[in-house]
């Protein structure tokens, strides 16, 4: 196939970007899935702006992949909670691989590994390492609630065969797909 011969407007990982692709959208999100949902304690943990999470949970609500659901306290105005919808949750293993990501690389401001081997990482798998944290690991973990290991994404076939690299992988087109000019 011929990758530079294909139109990528209606690419799915661009239309992905259209919706989460913001540093501020991100950080909401890893706030969702960890149980935050009110404007404020977002805002609060976050370190946003109001006007700037106002616009980001607008957007998410709109595109389906947070749903506001009004609570209200005693003798206070009604507000609402950002809940993740269904399409929210198929972020999760979006999310995971970012966090792994940043576990093994710790890609600071100015781009280089902070604490990081020459590997990018200084766990047997070339993970848990990239912080200058010595021996300590990331500073978070998600680990599975019934064995206590840690949370990974992975990426496999349909038939159960783990891909590591894409050279292991290929891009096809389908039907959907338009060559450039057309």
């Amino acid at each position: 196939m011929d990758w530079l011969g294909f139109d990528t407007a209606e690419c799915s990982i661009q239309k992905t970007m259209d919706v989460i692709g913001e540093k501020w959208t991100v950080l909401i999100l890893r706030e969702a899935f960890n149980g935050v949902r009110r404007f404020d304690q977002i805002r609060d943990h976050v370190g946003v702006s109001d006007p700037v999470l106002s616009d980001r949970l607008r957007k998410l609500v709109a595109a389906g992949v947070l749903e506001a659901t009004p609570y209200r306290e005693p003798g206070r105005r009604a507000r609402k909670e950002y809940r993740l919808t269904g399409k929210g949750i198929d972020l999760y293993p979006v999310m995971i691989s970012l966090l792994r990501w940043g576990d093994k690389h710790g890609a600071g401001p100015d781009g280089d590994k902070h604490g990081a081997g020459p590997d990018g990482g200084t766990g047997p798998d070339g993970g848990s390492g990239g912080h200058d944290l010595g021996s300590s690991g990331p500073p978070l973990e998600v680990l599975h609630r019934d064995c206590g290991e840690p949370v990974k994404a992975v990426v496999e076939c349909a038939a159960g065969h783990a891909i590591s690299s894409p050279r292991e992988s290929l891009t096809r087109a389908n039907t959907s797909a338009k060559t450039r000019g057309d």
